[in-house]
């Protein structure tokens, strides 16, 4: 005899068998119980969740010669010609390849005629939603009145594709995805009487790679005890059957990560490619890594939401402590966009390196986390004396000298030093203006430099501006983001900043702080700085150090 798949041979066929849909069983056992059988039935749902099982179940019920609370007795001869699918009374239609008008009109025809046993015909239509739109229409009238001996179960994946008028016609009900403890006692129960030896582990891991699906992690099991056959049947060789990657794999590279270590995390994935790991699964195990890791972040009272081992959440906790949730959040959200670029991608590889380095390098982003995750670390180097890059990695409009490499042009000379003047002497200096602010702009870089902390940090990125058409002759300094939202009511740090100006220039300028989303407020139009037109004028800093 051949052999039966797993899912097929541990069919429920009770409802007392059916295993995550409680609310769904009891209301049909009931409804089988006190005779009130609607005439239309709506099953929707993720696949493998018992739609099809519970509509056979349903059918045999209903025409059961020896009914048992509902459910079917299975030892009568309906049940058993039911059950070998020789019935004429159930008859099970698949929409996908039957979807025509021909075929509605083919069942339209049917049901004139009364069943020749038993109580109901019994019209199983699956996955429903691919049916035409003229098929539907054929449908309506024999759907909404059928004869009281007629039964129609319709199911799909996708219920939202339905017309609203064959969905007010029917019962609906929504099969939930399993839980994962209830997909775990069921492998277990089979197992036992398959007499397979496997760790808890394991099963664990099929049950959440099955993704609420009870016919998935059949599937997935009886895989796994093909590759294995007549041995025991191990987490780990359940990782290298599903081409899945261990958690400790995971912890590695976030250290990596964090430590911005690009070269060894390209040479990690390189590991995985190598060892015929899924890159699209490694994405979302991943992602769900870190998700875990975040939950612990988040609260103290997660643990029990978390499916991991004892040992596994003791080196989560420990790995929770080492980075940020914003940091999380990022990464996150990064491996989500990659997830669903994968599906289309046709080098999974490339786009997978790619996000990789991102994670790396938040320069390589500018969204509010990564700005934030890039301040943390120049704060870092320049608390530990490391030289720091003025100028961003690469060129874009927050950068006042659009990211040149200035030493191309000849400018290697340091600007001259700034002299150290007092507020009283400020004050007294003649006023600056228009070209005098001019010269401000083409030696920002070095007037930055002489700032420190997290100021000159800020100020890296600003862009000073003036008003070219107008009377007035402030200095504005437009923050690139809302990092520079802490200096705009700072009198003291626009104080420095005007002491610096005027020892770089020997006149006064009034400075204004300004964020680059309020710019428009500004009296006037701003301009700044013409980077090819002040070549030969700049003799800037190129690089600041503390």
């Amino acid at each position: 005899m051949s052999y039966t798949a797993l899912y097929r041979k541990f069919r429920p066929d009770t409802f007392a068998d059916v295993k995550g849909q409680d609310p769904i069983v009891t209301t049909l056992k009931n409804q089988i119980k006190a005779d009130r059988i609607g005439h239309a039935y709506l099953f929707c749902g993720t696949r493998g969740t018992g739609k099809t099982t519970i509509a056979k179940i349903m059918a045999k019920a209903v025409n059961c010669e020896h009914p048992v609370d509902g459910n079917p007795c299975n030892e009568c001869p309906t049940c058993k010609a039911i059950a070998a699918g020789a019935s004429m009374n159930v008859i099970e239609i698949d929409a996908a390849s039957n979807n025509g008008v021909d075929n509605i009109r083919e069942i339209r025809d049917e049901v004139a005629y009364s069943p020749t046993s038993g109580r109901f015909k019994v019209y199983i239509i699956d996955e429903v939603h691919m049916l035409s739109i003229g098929a539907f229409n054929a449908l309506l009238k024999t759907l909404e009145e059928p004869p009281s001996y007629v039964i129609f179960i319709l199911a799909t994946t996708e219920a939202h594709k339905i017309p609203v008028t064959i969905l007010s016609r029917c019962q609906r009900y929504d099969f939930r995805r399993i839980p994962m403890e209830t997909i775990v006692e069921r492998l277990e129960e089979l197992v036992e009487k398959e007499q397979v030896e496997v760790e808890e582990k394991a099963l664990r891991y099929i049950a959440k790679k099955a993704d609420g699906g009870m016919r998935d992690a059949l599937s997935l099991l009886d895989q796994c005890i093909a590759f294995y056959l007549g041995q025991k049947l191990t987490y780990d060789n359940v990782l290298e059957v599903l081409g899945a990657v261990d958690t400790d794999e995971f912890s590695r590279l976030l250290r990596e990560i964090l430590k911005s270590q690009v070269p060894q995390v390209m040479a990690h994935l390189e590991e995985l490619v190598m060892q015929g790991r899924d890159l699209g699964q490694f994405v979302i195990d991943f992602t769900w890594y870190l998700r875990n890791l975040l939950l612990l972040k988040a609260s103290d009272d997660c643990e029990d939401v978390l499916d991991v081992s004892t040992e596994n959440l003791i080196q989560l906790k420990e790995e929770a402590g080492m980075v940020r949730e914003d940091t999380l959040m990022r990464f996150i959200r990064i491996l989500s966009e990659l997830s669903n670029q994968m599906r289309n991608a046709s080098s999974k590889r490339v786009i997978l390196e790619i996000a990789l380095i991102k994670m790396c390098r938040p320069e390589t982003e500018s969204d509010e986390i990564s700005v934030l995750e890039r301040l943390r670390r120049l704060e870092k180097q320049m608390e530990s004396g490391v030289r720091v890059q003025a100028a961003p990695a690469s060129p874009g409009p927050e950068d006042v000298y659009g990211g040149r490499d200035w030493s191309e042009f000849g400018i290697t000379e340091d600007a001259p030093a700034a002299k150290p003047v007092s507020a009283e002497a400020v004050s007294g200096m003649e006023k600056a203006a228009p070209e005098d602010l001019q010269k401000v702009m083409q030696n920002w870089r070095s007037i930055v430099s002489a700032t420190s902390g997290r100021f000159k940090v800020v100020l890296a990125s600003a862009v000073p501006k003036y008003n070219s058409e107008g009377d007035d002759d402030r200095l504005f300094v437009v923050f690139s983001d809302f990092l520079g939202e802490p200096y705009l009511q700072n009198p003291e740090k626009k104080e420095e900043l005007e002491t610096i100006i005027a020892g770089k220039i020997g006149k006064k300028v009034e400075v204004k702080f300004v964020l680059q989303a309020d710019e428009h407020l500004s009296a006037g139009k701003l301009s700044k700085i013409n980077v090819d037109d002040a070549l030969k004028q700049i003799h800037a800093e190129i690089e600041m150090e503390d």
